[in-house]
């Protein structure tokens, strides 16, 4: 979702997978099994794969010469199609980059949530879920496409534009749980805040040099447009200076003398 689970996986330990057939005498509660993921068909399969090798023959191009000095034929040829093949999977260099296998499956997760649970624990939910458990690029990958989607102006240009396309899938969805139209003005404020937020998560992150816990952060979003924003006071700390690049996982109590509540 806006690249959102991508990203944030690059931050988060890839979790341990227990073997096959564990034994008898292990003591330890197995945890809960994931989501299936959504079952593709051969043909998209094939597609899946071939989007796959040609961003990865992107990102090793980049890391050896630069996001500018690489030509859409050289991608090609590293990853033995033709250029008309990636521009037919992506029609512009930027694209390979903002791109991912990311929303058709936090799509159906979120279909998949109970449909009385409040909107965003649901979106918290899918993303946790997502940036553990699918692993379509490496962490050096995703780190490496986090910082071209921050440093790079005509990828941030591009993003911009597929931000209304993640923006139409999530409106699809809180129509249905809402009840209202996805073209009503407040479904489309309250859809594109969400993604904006997420958005400036991944950006806070790539701009403080990849460092803390992605997951933290974006409870921390979350938290702000569910319940508004913490006013400082004045002589108050501020949250990065008490707790680092990460913050507390969610704003201090609203119910402390020193903190204002601000509702935007």
């Amino acid at each position: 979702m806006t690249n959102m689970a991508a990203t944030a996986r690059s931050s988060t330990p890839a979790p341990t997978h227990a073997p096959d057939h564990e034994s008898a005498d292990d003591s330890t509660t197995a945890p809960a099994p994931a989501p299936a993921e959504p079952r593709l068909g051969l043909r998209e399969r094939k597609k899946q794969k071939t989007r796959m090798a040609i961003r990865r023959a992107t990102y090793r191009l980049v890391e050896q010469q630069g996001y500018e000095r690489t030509t859409v034929e050289q991608i090609a040829e590293a990853a033995e199609v033709s250029p008309s093949t990636v521009f037919r999977y992506f029609p512009t260099k930027e694209d390979i980059v903002i791109t991912d296998e990311y929303d058709p499956i936090m799509e159906q997760l979120l279909r998949d949530r109970p449909k009385d649970e409040p909107l965003l624990e649901s979106l918290r939910h899918v993303v946790h879920n997502t940036m553990n458990q699918y692993k379509y690029e490496t962490p050096a990958e995703l780190r490496l496409r986090a910082r071209l989607m921050n440093e790079v102006p005509s990828i941030r240009s591009r993003m911009m534009e597929g931000l209304y396309l993640t923006g139409d899938m999530l409106r699809r969805v809180v129509a249905e749980r809402s009840g209202l139209h996805p073209d009503d003005l407040e479904v489309r404020v309250y859809c594109m805040s969400i993604l904006a937020g997420l958005m400036e998560v991944s950006r806070h992150w790539s701009e403080h040099g990849q460092q803390g816990d992605m997951s933290t952060l974006v409870d921390r979003a979350l938290h702000v447009l569910e319940h508004g924003l913490s006013v400082r006071e004045e002589n108050t700390p501020r949250t990065d200076q008490l707790n680092g690049p990460d913050g507390p996982a969610t704003p201090a109590n609203p119910a402390e003398p020193d903190v204002k509540k601000h509702q935007g």
